[in-house]
């Protein structure tokens, strides 16, 4: 006969039996099976890995913190100053020309850069930028905008003199360098300001030197190249060295070549640019010779020359004022009134440091004897 067990001993021994099965769980099973507590344990970070529930958003994972900023390179510090000391100077430059077509006469817009190259307000351009300009708007870093009046322009040189009226406010003006003394490969920064997108800039080195262009109706002389890009628009732009100082006007580029651009060295764009603002036009002097390289002690090994440094007569231009001196082809130019001049660009300045009809002693060197001859310059008409 079974005897029947009363309601509370049932429930007594459930609740024991459930007790002894947490102990077992949480004390005594984890030490036997240390695997399976850190899979199966319930407790907060079972819950704190449990999926998300309906509706509620995931919790996103934690991200390392960002990394300091990297110190800058020393050719990156140094760019970046040269950029900081140049471009207040660079200006954008809106033309508007009256273009005539068989159809009558039209407006064209243009646009350029161009140099402050003097607190009240006178900017250096290209001669191309402001050609037959009616309007021109020049706007600089700031967002400022005035009105440019044209000073003076000398396509030979590809060079424009154009001045604004800022009142009594002094335009940051740009430091001008010296382009005598550049070498090849040294830096070069190229700053412009195209189409009032803002400025931009470009970096490279100095490629050549004394290199000429042609362009529509004319040969451009003694110009820098540079690989550093000259885009559309920033034709009348600085290229600056690595002071921040400016060693040239940017002025064109070869469209069907990489890495080619050009600018008129600073010294002879200071000479220009002097004339254009006290006459209005450049008085050139012309002694009719045709450069054919410079001079400098590996060429003169070279070639056993007897001297170390002046200028290679190519051509002499036979109605020209060096022909009557006697001047001939081969012959090498090495000082003008006594001071020696190792390249094409002392030879440039020292000439437009007088006027035509000025007389000049050429000291010349020809099958290794020197001579002196007297030359009367002219004036360059086209």
């Amino acid at each position: 006969m079974l005897k029947r067990t009363s309601p509370g001993t049932v429930l007594v021994v459930l609740l024991f039996v459930a007790a002894a099965g947490i102990v077992l769980g949480n004390s005594i099973l984890p030490q036997i099976f240390p695997q399976l507590s850190s899979q199966h344990t319930l407790g907060p970070s079972s819950a704190a890995t449990a999926p998300p529930t309906q509706g509620q958003a995931p919790t996103a994972p934690a991200l390392p913190p960002p990394a300091a900023p990297a110190p800058l390179a020393g050719d990156e510090a140094t760019i970046i100053k040269v950029v900081e000391r140049v471009r207040p100077a660079v200006v954008n430059i809106d033309t508007v020309a009256r273009v005539e077509t068989a159809f009558g006469v039209f407006p064209q817009q243009g646009a350029g850069s161009g140099v402050i190259v003097s607190p009240d307000g006178y900017i250096l351009t290209n001669n191309h930028v402001v050609a037959n300009a009616q309007q021109i708007k020049v706007t600089l870093l700031s967002g400022k905008t005035y009105s440019g009046q044209i000073i003076g322009t000398d396509r030979f040189s590809d060079l424009a003199v154009i001045k604004v009226d800022a009142g009594a406010e002094r335009l940051p003006a740009a430091t001008l360098g010296r382009s005598g003394a550049l070498r090849v490969g040294q830096l070069a920064v190229a700053v412009g300001n195209p189409f009032g997108l803002g400025h931009t800039v470009t970096v490279g080195v100095v490629s050549a030197l004394n290199r000429s262009i042609q362009v529509p109706g004319l040969v451009v002389e003694n110009l820098i190249q540079t690989d550093a890009a000259i885009n559309p628009g920033n034709s009348g732009g600085a290229l600056a060295d690595s002071s921040g100082a400016v060693i040239g006007i940017n002025t064109a580029i070869v469209q069907q070549a990489q890495g080619i651009g050009f600018a008129i060295p600073i010294e002879t764009a200071r000479a220009i640019m002097e004339q254009l603002i006290s006459r209005g036009r450049v008085v050139r002097p012309f002694v009719g010779i045709v450069w054919g390289g410079d001079v400098d002690a590996a060429i003169a090994r070279q070639y056993n020359l007897p001297v170390d440094g002046g200028i290679i007569v190519r051509e002499v231009d036979q109605n020209g004022p060096a022909a009557r001196a006697g001047i001939q082809q081969g012959d090498i130019v090495v000082s003008v009134d006594g001071r020696a001049i190792s390249n094409w660009n002392d030879f440039i300045r020292e000439l437009f440091a007088r006027r035509p009809g000025d007389r000049v002693r050429l000291e010349i060197v020809r099958d290794g004897s020197r001579r002196t001859v007297q030359v009367t310059l002219g004036e360059r008409t086209q």
